[in-house]
């Protein structure tokens, strides 16, 4: 299912870059950016990471399209995502130059000489806030759902850390701060965070969905079927018989007006003599 690709694939980009950055010689991940880990002869490692985490989450975004629609944040916020998972992929073939000191014997300021080097910085820009603008645009399909006013706050909270991580990183990355790999790497784990719950919550919304009971209604054939059971029942009634007219006037307090219409017979007169 596509949206366990948003479920899958950041907790992995996370996992790889940590395990990379643990094992690599003159390697600092407090100082150093993840990107760096692209360099160096085990570079396809990261290369491969952001490529494969890129993919994973095109396809979330394709799979968040469909839940989402037809409602709230149908639109903006799958393409949020998906220019998230773009970014991520396009970060992999375009790699970022030797800076601050990694590989060993690179430069020790952090510009970008070389075309890849400074498309691969604007991506980091499209990266890095694109997960902020799909919190901002999704906290109002949350604002919508019954229980969504803890989810409201999660990812108005999420956007505006992540915006904030990312000034703070890029400040910096200008400075030569020595905590610029930090202040990166929890700027991730808020932002790929995010993207995971918000994986596991769809994932869980569309399984009882499912699991809910169709909703009875009248099928066309009991429609039918009653219909044509009245009509039967109609046929074999009998016909009604009109009343039998008794020629009186109707109503209990109707009283004869002549002897004949009481029914009595007057004795016949006897002629005088």
């Amino acid at each position: 299912m596509l949206l366990g690709c948003g479920a899958v694939g950041p907790p992995l980009f996370i996992l790889v870059f940590l395990v990379d950055g643990a094992t690599r010689t003159g390697y600092d991940p407090m100082y150093h950016p993840v990107s760096a880990l692209s360099l160096g002869p085990r570079g396809w490692i990261q290369i491969t990471n952001f490529v494969l985490t890129g993919l994973l989450l095109l396809g979330f975004a394709v799979g968040l399209r469909r839940v989402l629609r037809p409602g709230r944040a149908d639109l903006w916020g799958p393409l949020a995502v998906g220019v998230f998972g773009l970014g991520l992929l396009l970060s992999g073939v375009f790699v970022m130059d030797p800076a601050h000191g990694y590989p060993p014997g690179a430069p020790l300021d952090g510009v970008m000489t070389s075309w890849p080097g400074v498309l691969h910085d604007n991506l980091g820009i499209v990266v890095f806030v694109s997960v902020p603008v799909a919190c901002f645009v999704l906290a109002r399909r949350s604002a919508g759902r019954p229980t969504g006013r803890a989810w409201v706050g999660y990812d108005l909270l999420t956007g505006l850390a992540g915006l904030a991580l990312f000034v703070t990183f890029g400040t910096a990355w200008e400075t030569d701060h020595p905590l610029t790999g930090l202040i990166q790497r929890l700027m991730i784990a808020v932002d790929w965070a995010w993207i995971t719950v918000l994986a596991l919550r769809l994932l869980a919304e569309t399984r009882r969905r499912a699991g809910e009971p169709p909703q009875a209604g009248p099928t066309p054939r009991s429609i039918r079927s009653s219909g044509s059971g009245r009509r039967s029942s109609a046929r074999c009634r009998p016909p009604r018989t009109p009343p039998r007219s008794t020629g009186r006037p109707s109503g209990s307090n109707a009283t004869p007006r002549t002897a004949e219409d009481a029914g009595v017979q007057r004795a016949p007169r006897t002629p005088r003599s």
